[in-house]
């Protein structure tokens, strides 16, 4: 398969990830909708470093996973401070965590 096909599938993914983050209001969709943008920049890093022969796009894929598994921890400690705190869950009327 050529690399055209890898860019199209990151392309489409990264665009329904981005259409999430400014449409939806719920903080987890949100955060899912940022994984699927940076799985999409993943793929899209795999496939030139397979066309150009090397590790280093897989090696920083490898990177950029790590910080979205940390990305995901704090996102996820912030939603449940806000449900402990009895704080709207809607993005739009939330504006800072009280504390």
């Amino acid at each position: 398969m050529s690399i055209g096909w890898y860019l199209a599938v990151s392309a489409f993914i990264f665009a329904i990830g981005a259409g999430g983050v400014l449409v939806k209001r719920n903080p987890l969709v949100i955060l899912l909708c940022l994984e699927l943008m940076l799985n999409a920049a993943n793929l899209a890093l795999i496939a030139f470093s397979r066309m150009h022969g090397s590790d280093d796009g897989q090696v920083f894929a490898l990177i950029v996973m790590v910080v979205a598994a940390c990305e995901v921890t704090v996102g996820l400690g912030i939603i449940v401070a806000m449900y402990r705190r009895r704080l709207p869950v809607d993005v739009d009327e939330l504006r800072e965590l009280h504390g």
